[in-house]
């Protein structure tokens, strides 16, 4: 690219719908600067606002949710009532797929920043490297929630033929762009992390930014959804073995809940990723309701009635955690140390030999989550029931992140942990069967039309 423009969003530096990206537009403006020196591609990657945003169909398709009062239905974009409704169409012709352009207009920037950044000037080479190493954990990132959302679920036997999504690894507009096996995706969403490790710190300035735990966390997700499971107790053991990361003790903030730690303060947070919407309102399916039992205060202080929303109040209850925060309010979806305590009670409860220490996992998370009074350790029951908590857990844990989708799909070929869904929108009624075609999110018809090598999913 000839000029290179430091840009605080994509506004300046993007492609003109980036899958259908053989329209490029470059604009100069007048007082910035070109991409000269290594602090001008760090500050790319400081750039919350570009880097940080991901999805948001996956959380309206989950079973996270669930709306059966008109009011609040009657609040949903006709796109996201599309997602949540599992049409074969989300965005209509013409129109842009928000989860699916967002994300690959990050990756062309994290393509840049990869390709130009050890030609930049007036850093040193550990300077460059550490931004090479961030840039590719941003984008293997990026790739893991495409891949989920726009592919299969990843089956070993099928996964060198079953097509994932386009895969760009250099910042050329000019490239075919004919989806990848899965399984070329998952390779390059691994190498880009397991290159990325070594230079990156033991622990970041902020949790915005990349970090060696940031990466091992990603991997231990990542094989988690590959149902390798010996790999993801390895990766979560080793961000679980780091001193940084704290659970936070519900308890403290029971009596005054909007005292709970923005996400920058948040122990908890290992890599700060968000969804597309930063302030959705989410009805939550009483299914996933009924699994919080007394005292558990995740439900006292993350959920709400319903009617608590006097600008368009509905019969249910609602997620309100990303609302209690006083400040960096959002519903943050990058790994956490509650994840990786799940990630390894679930690698434990499928090993034979090992389920019983599942317990004691979930146990120590539990101690932080209930009232004194309410709080009984869980005793250790049979495998199978070993796993069913882990899972339950991660419900609990986990809701409102869209993580709960691509459990969906991982576990759909399990008897007993996935259901049919259905749900009703403006009279008509939708369905969704384990192993559902609808799992696979639609590709937006605009980039088929312009790039006819990307082939649709079907329906």
């Amino acid at each position: 690219m000839k000029n290179k423009i430091i840009t605080f969003s994509l506004a300046t530096i993007f492609v003109s719908s980036l899958a259908s990206c053989r329209k490029f537009v470059e604009i100069d403006l007048v007082g910035k600067r070109e991409l000269k020196y290594t602090q001008d591609y760090q500050s790319l990657l400081n750039n919350s606002t570009s880097v940080e945003r991901s999805y948001y169909w996956p959380v309206l398709a989950s079973d996270d949710i669930y709306g059966s009062d008109e009011a609040y239905l009657n609040t949903l974009l006709l796109t996201d009532a599309n997602a949540y409704s599992w049409k074969s169409d989300l965005v209509g012709d013409n129109s842009e797929d928000p989860d699916w352009a967002d994300q690959y207009k990050q990756i062309y920037l994290f393509n840049q920043i990869a390709t130009e950044i050890m030609e930049s000037q007036g850093g040193t080479e550990i300077q460059k490297k550490n931004i090479l190493a961030q840039a590719k954990v941003h984008r293997a990132l990026n790739y893991f929630n495409l891949v989920n959302s726009y592919a299969k679920q990843y089956d070993a036997s099928t996964a060198k033929t079953d097509l994932g999504v386009p895969l760009l690894t250099s910042p050329d507009l000019y490239v075919k762009l004919d989806r990848k096996p899965i399984e070329a995706v998952y390779k390059q969403i691994i190498e880009d992390l397991n290159s990325a490790i070594p230079d990156l710190p033991e622990q970041a300035n902020f949790n915005t930014l990349a970090s060696r735990p940031a990466a091992e966390g990603i991997l231990a997700r990542v094989y988690l959804q590959m149902r390798d499971y010996g790999k993801a107790l390895q990766y979560a053991e080793l961000v679980l073995a780091r001193p940084q990361y704290k659970l936070i003790d519900l308890r403290q903030y029971k009596a005054v809940p909007n005292s709970y730690p923005n996400v920058l303060d948040d122990t908890e947070e290992i890599f700060i990723k968000s969804l597309r919407n930063i302030a959705p309102t989410l009805s939550l399916n009483p299914e996933l309701l009924a699994l919080f039992e007394p005292g558990d205060l995740r439900a006292t202080l993350f959920i709400v009635d319903g009617s608590a929303f006097p600008w368009a109040p509905f019969q249910g209850k609602a997620y309100n955690k990303h609302r209690i925060i006083s400040a960096n309010a959002k519903i943050t979806n990058g790994p956490t140390l509650p994840e990786m305590m799940l990630i390894k009670a679930e690698a434990l409860a499928r090993d034979n030999g090992r389920f019983a220490e599942a317990v004691a996992v979930l146990n120590s998370l539990r101690s932080k989550r209930f009232e004194d009074s309410a709080y009984k350790p869980l005793q250790i029951p049979g495998q199978q029931a070993t796993l069913k908590l882990v899972i339950n857990e991660r419900r609990k844990e986990l809701m409102g992140k869209g993580l709960r989708w691509f459990d969906q799909k991982r576990l759909a070929a399990e008897p007993g942990f996935v259901n049919t869904q259905t749900r009703t929108y403006k009279g008509e009624s939708f369905t969704l069967a384990p192993n559902s075609n609808r799992y696979v999110m639609p590709i937006a018809s605009k980039y088929i039309v312009l790039n006819p090598e990307i082939v649709q999913n079907p329906r």
